[in-house]
């Protein structure tokens, strides 16, 4: 039986592009060449927008060796052919080379990709995708947009106050005053659709919050102002399947309220360690973390139905990655907001709850599969005689 084909496709036009490099070569790429069950195609989309495909961009050196520009020079565009799937073609004329792609695997973070652009690539292409569907992926990566689909079907957020770059700069005092009239201090504001904690502040001024937000709005048209939980628990929650779901394990970052999962202390080597506090955390990104979180039993099974619920709300399926804030005196646990591609996978964690790499990447395949091979079923045509009535 012939392999198929994986396209894994990573980078893109985003904040997030080397974290979509790293997540893309070393959680997505290396152990699906090693199951031996595919062919794979790493498809690097560079920071202005081109698309490139060679065994050489599946190498993390290649990156790390400040010569892709030059590498990039010397290699032919890729365009994206639809003809009864998706085929991408470098080159062309008679020289040209034409490969056809049976599953894609998306191993984008942030804008142009995860938030829902390439799936519907795949929807026009007929094709099965890794992960999130296009309606899931967009509300997802749109937290204003998360948090009311959540609490529509009766989960908790905490409470928030939405600003767009226009209406802010119309009226900045008047977002001001109804921020600080409704909500109360400390603060967090967020652009709306980025991930990685990039543009995220805490404030407790009013100054503070005017400069957060023009930060929020340097790098987003939406912004989020939300209160801080108090007696704060940050917990997070990696889950897989399409109808029947599988928790990996309830995951704690081991940083305090002040000093909150931040860009550096989740991907710098080192990141914030002596701020932390997490004095016997690994390097990086994961070494900060508690897994599973040291919880009562009843709260961990509280915050884990939680997660499980917004999955099913956004409509979630393959994976992602649901984040919560607890308040640990009040047992209340509320909803923060949903990854539908978690960086590295969350490999870490889906190796502490027993699936190993290569196990985590066929698994999710496997699930892209199974939903396409479900909405084929689906009827996408009908017939009628509406066009004949005109001459």
């Amino acid at each position: 039986m012939k392999k198929p084909t994986v396209a894994v496709i990573f980078g893109s036009r985003s904040t997030e592009h080397d974290i979509s490099i790293l997540t893309a070569l070393a959680a997505v790429i290396k152990p699906l060449e090693l199951s031996q069950k595919c062919h794979v195609l790493p498809v690097y989309i560079a920071k202005d927008g081109h698309w490139y495909t060679h065994a050489a961009l599946g190498d993390i050196r290649l990156y790390q060796s400040g010569k892709l520009e030059t590498f990039l020079a010397k290699q032919k565009h890729l365009s994206v052919a639809f003809d009864k799937g998706l085929n991408l073609v470098v080159g062309s004329g008679l020289r040209s080379k034409t490969y056809q792609v049976d599953i894609v695997f998306p191993a984008l973070h942030g804008t142009h990709g995860e938030d829902g652009e390439v799936m519907a690539l795949c929807e026009l292409a007929d094709v099965p995708y890794v992960g999130c569907g296009v309606e899931a992926s967009v509300i997802a990566m749109d937290k204003v947009v998360a948090k009311q689909t959540v609490m529509a079907a009766g989960i908790a957020t905490p409470a928030f106050h939405v600003l767009t770059k226009q209406s802010f700069a119309a009226d900045n005092e008047g977002h001001l005053q109804q921020i600080t009239s409704h909500l109360q201090y400390p603060l967090f504001v967020k652009p709306a659709h980025l991930g990685s904690s990039i543009g995220i502040t805490r404030v407790t001024t009013k100054k503070e919050l005017f400069n957060a937000i023009e930060v929020a709005l340097h790098y987003d048209d939406k912004a989020l102002v939300e209160e801080a939980v108090p007696n704060l628990i940050e917990v997070t929650l990696p889950i897989m399947g399409n109808d029947e779901l599988r928790p990996a394990l309830l995951e704690r970052p081991l940083v305090s309220a002040e000093q909150f999962f931040d860009f550096d202390t989740k991907y710098m080597q080192g990141g914030k360690k002596g701020k932390s506090g997490a004095k016997n955390g690994k390097q990086g990104a994961q070494g900060y973390s508690q897994i599973p979180a040291d919880l009562a039993q009843g709260l961990y099974q509280k915050a884990e139905q939680t997660g499980l619920d917004a999955y099913r709300a956004i409509g979630c399926t393959g994976t992602a990655r649901i984040d919560m804030l607890i308040d640990s005196k009040a047992g209340t646990v509320y909803f923060n907001e949903v990854n539908p591609l978690p960086g590295s996978l969350y490999a870490h964690n889906w190796a502490k709850a027993g699936i190993s790499n290569v196990q985590l990447v066929t698994q999710l395949v496997d699930l892209a599969m199974q939903r396409h091979a479900e909405r084929q079923m689906l009827a996408t045509s009908f017939a009628t005689s509406y066009l004949q009535q005109f001459s």
